[in-house]
């Protein structure tokens, strides 16, 4: 397609990126199903089932467990995994705070390790030095749909006898070597919360390959039934954690685009780095190659060092958007969150604070992301970026 360029004066864009969520008829037609069968809720096991086995066969895995949410979803997973109040769990700062919050809701203390500049995803090199005694699991989170280094990880979660949860809220549709990602360690998670790829207004799910896993998942998320027992047998502690059958139709419905759209993002993604990585002052971040398929529930760049040692992020972020593109600034670094660092010490009778200069300067001063509707544009739209980008930087010149 013929690229439109622009002038220095005018902004880039008024025009909006594509909206989302995107629906149409399928999703009408399922709901009404769902309706005048009268079966509406997580135990009638119609749809949602139907969801389970389709979801579950698009991630590689054996088994999964549907949840009303992501963050409820890791909780279930780590306790399922066995992991108790007082226990460590590795896990990154960068990264949304219900990773923290999952484990800290049962008082399962978060243990922050620093992330890879090139990556912003959990440095398997650093890892070791952060186990002790107490330590019970490894959260690998594939931030941004991008998969964290499973290999390494799994070779120290195996070496330690540690359990290694998957956090792939962002990563529908993502790959490792060929395998999607959430059933690759010993038990995943996935969010369909509003702004993710595959959405049902808010879910989750639990993934495993390992089957007494998925049965201690399923009680925890079934108020601690056991499966195929009586209805009143309750053998261990859990909560109502299920979706509903409205929800299961949402999203059956939303898996009919999904493949299409994980395609066009990589395509668009692919485009955007061309565009972006010949802008002096831009920062691309490293795709491993082992990473046969990215997600992009986010697209993260980066200002480079020098650029961000004498620039502030919060003015380019307000330039960016004066020019039409919605760009946003990200985390705030977990070891960071007054929050956390007061529920920690609750939990634990101590304080516990931990130095993550990476993930704290790629905060602060460095990472910005375009959120994954943008990727659903055309060429146009990536250009737009790129040109608003160039623009935008040569200011600071």
């Amino acid at each position: 397609m013929k690229r439109v360029l622009h002038d220095d004066v005018t902004p880039v864009r008024t025009k909006p990126f594509p909206s989302w969520p995107v629906y149409g008829d399928l999703e009408k037609q399922l709901l009404m199903e769902v309706v005048e069968s009268g079966k509406w809720g997580g135990t009638s096991r119609i749809k949602l089932e139907q969801f389970e086995e389709k979801f579950a066969a698009f991630q590689n895995a054996s088994y999964a467990i549907s949840v009303n949410n992501g963050t409820i979803a890791i909780t279930a997973a780590l306790l399922a995994a066995g992991v108790k109040a007082g226990d460590e769990v590795i896990m990154p700062p960068y990264t949304f705070i219900a990773t923290a919050t999952a484990a800290l809701m049962f008082g399962a203390l978060p243990v922050f390790v620093d992330i890879e500049a090139d990556t912003l995803l959990l440095d398997p090199e650093k890892v070791e030095a952060a186990i002790t005694p107490r330590t019970k699991a490894i959260i690998a989170v594939h931030i941004a749909g991008a998969p964290a280094d499973l290999t390494r990880l799994k070779e120290i979660a195996s070496k330690h006898d540690l359990q290694l949860l998957e956090d792939a809220a962002q990563a529908v549709g993502a790959q490792w070597e060929g395998v999607g990602v959430g059933a690759i360690g010993d038990i995943g998670t996935f969010s369909f919360q509003s702004s993710k790829n595959l959405n049902s207004g808010e879910g989750g799910i639990i993934l495993t390959n390992d089957k007494e896993l998925a049965d201690r998942a399923w009680s925890m998320a079934n108020v601690g039934r056991v499966r195929d027992g009586a209805w009143y047998q309750h053998e261990e502690i859990g909560w109502n954690l299920r979706l509903t059958e409205f929800q299961a139709a949402i999203l059956l419905a939303q898996m009919s685009r999904l493949e299409s759209q994980c395609q066009l993002r990589e395509q668009n993604a692919a485009i955007l780095t061309d565009l972006i990585g010949e802008i002096d002052g831009i920062q691309l971040l490293k795709r491993d190659p082992r990473i046969t398929r990215h997600a992009y529930h986010l697209y993260m760049f980066r200002i480079a060092s020098d650029l961000a040692g004498r620039i502030d992020k919060a003015d380019v972020i307000k330039r960016l958007q004066a020019e039409g593109i919605p760009v946003a600034a990200g985390y705030v670094s977990l070891n960071q969150n007054k929050a956390i660092i007061a529920k920690t010490k609750e939990w634990s009778g101590e304080d516990r604070l931990y130095s993550c200069p990476v993930s704290e300067r790629m905060c602060d001063k460095e990472a910005l992301w375009l959120t994954q509707n943008v990727l659903l544009g055309d060429e146009q739209d990536m250009v737009d970026v790129a040109t608003a980008l160039r623009k935008v930087i040569r200011f600071y010149s």
